[in-house]
């Protein structure tokens, strides 16, 4: 796991419209639901998983695409952000991958992630 303690901590920006490329990632029944932006690129939550597009070196011509599948994920939490210091929310993930912390900038509505995570995690669960 040490290969990947690197990978998973990503911070959402804002939130952003899906992007149009990101069908070409979809599989049959498969429908992406929101999109944020990420510091290089974009993070996109879908109703199977979340894929995140990471753009990589100087130029940016590299991308690298993670794909987290909600079945993988047996626990999280959130924590919303407020007071006069603390504006940054957190959703943090525990996975078949490991720990995943998810930042959320100001503005972004850790309570929609929250319950966008819970429809697909406890919907695929009872299958």
């Amino acid at each position: 796991m040490a290969e990947t303690a690197g990978i998973l901590a990503w911070t959402l920006v804002s939130e952003c419209p899906i992007p149009n490329d990101v069908n070409d990632l979809l599989v049959e029944g498969e429908t992406a639901l929101a999109a944020y932006k990420t510091f290089r690129d974009a993070a996109i939550f879908t109703n199977k998983r979340l894929i995140v597009r990471d753009v990589q070196g100087f130029t940016g011509k590299k991308v690298e695409i993670y794909s987290l599948p909600y079945s993988s994920i047996h626990m999280w939490s959130s924590e919303n952000g407020h007071g006069i210091f603390n504006f940054n929310s957190e959703i943090e993930l525990w996975t078949r991958a490991g720990h995943i912390k998810v930042n959320l900038n100001k503005g972004i509505d850790v309570r929609r992630l929250d319950k966008l995570i819970a429809n697909a995690v406890l919907q695929s669960g009872s299958a």
